[in-house]
């Protein structure tokens, strides 16, 4: 049974030809996969999608995750999710083959998690999770810990876990209170608690691999005294038992959405008997942790632009069934003898609808951007193609998070917009993937977080390289579509955009160089909005250009009216979205300081 929730053609326009998959995979680390293997993988993911997860998305709402004698219950569907999962080796996707893995790309690993979330986004997290835990303990772990853990999350049959955040400490992990104190053997004791731990327990998963971060004592304070620890629920044997190790689930948070997706309260240590291992070296764990943080945004990103992408075609669907009202005549008059019209043919809802396609797929393609940049990054062969690559990919990571969380909250507003007073009903999913998507502009670090990121750190870093570069990319990308006529006119709106950014950092930079970084940072996340909107225009030329170059040389595999529908949404794109980058640099620009400095009780 086919269900609309992703549209397999774009993902895979997006993959192969926009984002040249072909290339990564002659590359020696992924030369084992070709397109062709690549295509059964995916295709059989759509499958599992439309059987397995699809079809209980709203009953998992109906019948959320609860927290009930201490143990945190999910759908009973996850039994076969979790066993099906690990049999299709879901965690492992893009580890070495050393390290039981299948080693993909990346590009393909978010690929498919992509279209699982758009299917049921209250099920990849927990795939997500174990596997961005494994590879904290591959990258930084002892043998022995490899060796313990890794197997058994590998076919899911222990799940893993982040415990960054405390109910003291949300995003300002410098004041993490959670200790760990050292033993005369190889373990130490873990106290304290953790708070929005997802997917931290269930009952079909035998045992939970939690990494942690604790401050061992005597650290220093701050940041630079914070560890990394992998702490079982339930810690083995050497006989290869399983012992209760006081890492106790006390609660379940109750959220406006994604309710089939736990979110647990841990307490460790109420026995003074919980132990943890140190992973890698002491006082490096928040350093360890950036590698599983920095990946789970990408992976944010990616889960609000699948939403939204569910949400965009249950609209679509509508629009195509609903009739409702006539279409004006040339008096400007309607003629209620004629049958009423389907709702799509309103100009505004094409408008809703544009608007929901061109943030879907742009967003979609800066999330393969993203991943293309850390595929280039880890088979790199040389320093200086190295560095390129992750410098882009540090750039563009608080965008591929940011942006599709915000505009994904847009989007599916709009899906509901379009289904008028039907869209508020629970019969009618697109209310529900509007609070599926609200938590994306929070998870993993908020969006005012994200965008201090993005102006404070990754564009001041080595004087603006990373700028630099991307700037290159983008013009290469303008080169390209000025080869066409059709498409000069957008590749001159996208250079303006760039010499627009460099206005704006000329202005701003001087703040930060005389040391006032309040008012350099002060609007960081309007930033993020201009310049985010700026980079999903340039997804959007290079789609364009590969729309136009195969209609040209007739090299098509789809319908015409495909690859005529990606060059009318980037004229879409730059007509209504791209204006707005203009207005959001005159207010970087502005030299008012209305935020700063202005005593509290003015509200």
């Amino acid at each position: 049974m086919k269900h609309d929730y992703v549209d397999i053609d774009t993902l895979k326009f997006l993959l192969y030809n926009v984002h040249q998959t072909e290339d990564l995979l002659s590359r020696e680390r992924f030369s084992d996969y070709d397109i062709t293997s690549i295509d059964i993988f995916i295709d059989s993911v759509k499958t599992f999608s439309d059987t397995a997860l699809f079809p209980f998305i709203k009953d998992m709402d109906e019948k959320p995750s609860y927290f009930k004698d201490g143990k945190i219950n999910v759908h009973p569907q996850f039994e076969n999710i979790i066993k099906t999962g690990g049999e299709m080796g879901f965690v492992g996707l893009g580890f070495d083959y050393d390290d039981g893995g299948m080693q993909m790309p990346s590009t393909i690993f978010h690929a498919a998690y992509f279209i699982m979330e758009a299917a049921n986004n209250h099920v990849p997290g927990y795939f997500g999770l174990t596997a961005g835990s494994a590879n904290l303990i591959l990258s930084f772990g002892s043998q022995m810990l490899k060796n313990t853990y890794v197997p058994n999350m590998l076919d899911l049959t222990w799940g893993g876990t982040m415990c960054l955040t405390e109910p003291q400490a949300g995003s300002s992990l410098s004041d993490v209170k959670t200790t760990a104190s050292p033993t005369s053997e190889d373990y130490y004791l873990i106290k304290g608690q953790k708070i929005f731990i997802s997917a931290g327990d269930h009952q079909f998963s035998s045992n939970f691999v939690h990494l942690v971060l604790a401050r061992v004592y005597g650290a220093p304070s701050g940041i630079k005294g914070v560890s990394l620890f992998v702490v079982p629920k339930k810690r083995p044997t050497q006989n290869g038992e399983l012992v209760y190790n006081s890492a106790d689930i006390v609660g379940e948070f109750e959220k406006m959405g994604q309710k089939g997706y736990c979110t647990t309260h841990i307490v460790f240590g109420d026995n003074d008997n919980c132990r943890g291992w140190l992973v890698g070296e002491p006082n490096k764990g928040l350093s360890y942790m950036f590698q599983m943080m920095n990946e789970a945004r990408i992976a944010t990103g990616r889960m609000g632009t699948a939403i939204a992408s569910a949400a965009y075609y249950s609209s679509l669907k509508y629009a195509n069934e609903r009739p409702q009202g006539r279409k004006l005549n040339r008096s400007g008059q309607k003629n209620a003898e004629e049958e009423q019209t389907l709702i799509i043919n309103h100009p505004d809802i094409k408008r809703m609808l544009f608007s929901q396609k061109a943030i879907v797929e742009g967003s979609m393609s800066l999330i393969f951007q993203t991943s293309n940049y850390f595929d280039k990054e880890i088979t790199s062969t040389s320093d200086e193609e190295k560095e390129k690559y992750n410098l882009l990919l540090e750039l563009l990571t608080p965008i591929a998070k940011t942006y599709p969380a915000e505009k994904g909250i847009e989007s599916t507003s709009n899906a509901i917009q379009i289904l008028g007073g039907y869209g508020f009903c629970f019969d009618f999913m697109p209310q529900q993937y509007y609070r599926d998507i609200r938590i994306i502009a929070l998870y993993e670090g908020t969006t005012g977080i994200q965008s201090l990121d993005l102006l404070g750190r990754k564009i001041t870093e080595q004087n603006g390289k990373a700028l630099e570069l991307l700037a290159e990319e983008i013009q290469q990308t303008i080169k390209e579509a000025n080869s066409y006529d059709d498409l000069k006119p957008y590749a001159a709106i996208l250079l303006e955009n760039l010499g627009l950014v460099k206005k704006v950092m000329n202005i701003l930079m001087p703040h930060a160089l005389k040391g006032n970084f309040e008012r350099f940072l002060a609007d960081a996340t309007v930033f993020m909005n201009f310049l985010g909107t700026i980079v999903v225009g340039w997804q959007w030329l290079k789609i364009a250009n590969k729309a136009t170059q195969v209609l040209e040389k007739k090299n098509v595999n789809l319908p015409n009216e495909f690859y005529k529908s990606k060059i009318h949404t980037m004229k879409f794109f730059y007509t209504y979205e791209m204006t707005r980058t203009k207005g959001l640099a005159k207010t970087l620009m502005n030299n008012e300081e209305l935020t700063i400095s202005v005593p509290n009780d003015i509200f």
